[in-house]
């Protein structure tokens, strides 16, 4: 009798365990998809957006090539 209730307590214990295992992995997953789905759209905005102070930079480098010219 007394090993029937050890045994009962223990499959309790391991089944309360198994629960949070569970809700722990359900959490890091759905915070791993919000994650990949922030990345994937970070990468879609950078390669969309077109990078103006590129274009700036070129334009004084132009302009100090034409000063030098000139003197």
């Amino acid at each position: 009798m007394l090993q029937k209730l050890k045994l009962q307590e223990y499959l309790q214990e391991k089944k309360e365990d198994e629960r949070t295992k569970k809700a722990i992995l359900t959490a890091l997953a759905i915070i791993g998809c919000i994650a990949t789905i922030a990345g994937i759209a970070y990468v879609v905005y950078r390669f969309m957006m077109p990078d103006y102070l590129e274009d700036y930079d070129d334009y004084d480098e132009d302009l100090d090539d034409d000063v030098e010219d000139e003197k």
